[in-house]
């Protein structure tokens, strides 16, 4: 019974260290998002206005394109890190 309680209480450790993880993934993969989106494309605009890109200021590039690309990105980054993160914790599919 106590075997039963130690391997109970390091899978709980290992639960919680899977799941640090995934919302530090998660967590930092909104802070990029954000700052690319809200950031770059909205409040650094104007500073941003003198650069140009496919004919076009980076500000408005951000806007219109660079935050989708960026999320698309993150979706891929996600997805690879969270099959890393599984094949570390023996969870994968």
């Amino acid at each position: 019974m106590a075997d039963q309680t130690s391997q109970d209480a390091a899978q709980a450790e290992a639960d919680k260290g899977y799941w640090a993880a995934n919302v530090r993934i998660i967590l930092v993969s909104l802070v990029i998002w954000a700052v690319v989106s809200f950031g770059f494309g909205i409040l650094l605009r104007p500073a941003l206005s003198g650069i140009a890109v496919g004919g076009t200021d980076l500000g408005f590039w951000f806007a219109q394109q660079g935050s989708i690309l960026v999320f698309l990105a993150l979706i891929f980054f996600y997805a690879w890190r969270m099959n890393k993160l599984d094949r570390e914790f023996g969870v994968e599919e």
